[in-house]
């Protein structure tokens, strides 16, 4: 890697207000495949994951505004944003008044950004950089689950993970756009936005995405 990562995220990035979430400004990028290709080059590797940490997908998006409307769910608590991209969720919740946030992605991009996008709030995010979803439910009192269904492997991994911490005693937050990997049998709805993503994977236009809370799971297998 030629350049540390966060001079390559400040170079290949501009600091702007989340669409919708104007209080929060976010390092992001003007289009996915350029960036992408950016990546590619910088670590040389062809198959590198897609910069998601450069851009407010709609999950996220959602997560945020609901915390700014329910600011009593993360006030004084103690919230894990996982899987974090651009830790919008994380900064979200500190301006909820969560009394401390942490972030985790495995991509080192990713955490450049997020230390970026905290310095830029004026917030301070811990950040834990590699994949978790082997380990134990973090020490905190809420999950934020943004955007984590979008491939299914991921989502096989992700939904036994957060069930295991809610059977811990841990709230759990999901913020999606309807992706198709979505448990929607584990999930109880709590919201729904019109979100304007950054990322035309996505597209420009107005989006429908939802806010989830996870249901409880029975210790002998039932609901």
């Amino acid at each position: 890697m030629a350049a540390s990562p966060r001079a390559f995220v400040a170079r290949h990035t501009r600091l702007r207000p989340v669409p919708g979430l104007e209080e929060i400004r976010l390092h992001l990028a003007d289009a996915v495949l350029p960036l992408w290709r950016a990546v590619q080059l910088e670590t040389g590797d062809p198959d590198t994951a897609l910069p998601y940490w450069a851009f407010a997908w709609g999950g996220g998006l959602a997560i945020a505004r609901y915390l700014r409307e329910h600011p009593e769910a993360a006030a004084g608590r103690r919230v894990f944003d996982l899987a974090s991209g651009s830790g919008l969720c994380a900064l979200a919740a500190l301006r909820a008044g969560a009394s401390a946030a942490t972030s985790a992605d495995i991509d080192p991009f990713a955490v450049a950004a997020i230390e970026l996008n905290a310095r830029a709030n004026r917030c301070r995010v811990a950040v834990v950089q590699g994949d978790l979803l082997e380990e134990e439910a973090p020490d905190a009192d809420l999950i934020l689950a943004g955007d984590c269904w979008y491939e299914a492997g991921l989502a096989e991994r992700v939904l036994p993970w957060l069930q295991r911490a809610r059977a811990g005693g841990l709230d759990v937050l999901v913020g999606d756009p309807g992706r198709r990997y979505l448990p929607a049998g584990a999930l109880v709805e709590l919201a729904t936005y019109e979100v304007r993503t950054t990322t035309e994977l996505e597209d420009l236009d107005l989006k429908v995405a939802r806010v989830y809370a996870l249901r409880p799971v029975d210790p002998e297998g039932g609901r």
